[in-house]
């Protein structure tokens, strides 16, 4: 299985299912990571969440905002009011970044995460074949 990204174009560009929301990105991701945290599994609706990380200025709404829903003290989780994809994830604490799925590329083999994180809320009859490190809780 090649789980290698397709080259990266720029601008990447994508949004929500039903087309409300739509976004620009103008440059590559410093980073992507799978993460299976409880919140996350229940945010999207999937056993596990692939995000991609940008400096906030980098996300350039072109259609529509997220609504966002405060998941915990320092958390916001970005959605669309329409149809509910589940788009992004921000961190009150890091101001001037934003986490963007993955999934809601209009080409997400563009961008491939690099790790697991919460591996120990991983489901178990979940078999994931790939390399990349993987940490029980988070990378810090």
């Amino acid at each position: 299985m090649d789980n290698t990204p397709t080259r990266l174009s720029l601008p990447l560009t994508g949004g929500c299912l039903c087309g409300a929301i739509r976004y620009r990105i103008t440059d590559a991701p410093y980073d992507a990571e799978f993460c299976h945290c409880r919140q996350c599994q229940r945010a999207t609706g999937g056993p596990v969440a692939a995000w991609m990380d940008f400096r906030i200025e980098q996300a350039i709404w072109e259609q529509g905002t997220p609504r966002e829903y405060a998941s915990s003290d320092q958390v916001r989780r970005g959605f669309c009011p329409q149809c509910g994809t589940a788009l992004t994830y921000r961190h009150t604490g890091y101001a001037d970044l934003l986490t963007l799925s993955i999934a809601s590329l209009d080409q997400p083999d563009q961008v491939a995460p690099r790790y697991h994180l919460h591996t120990n809320s991983q489901c178990r009859w979940l078999t994931l074949v790939d390399d990349s490190p993987r940490y029980p809780d988070s990378r810090g």
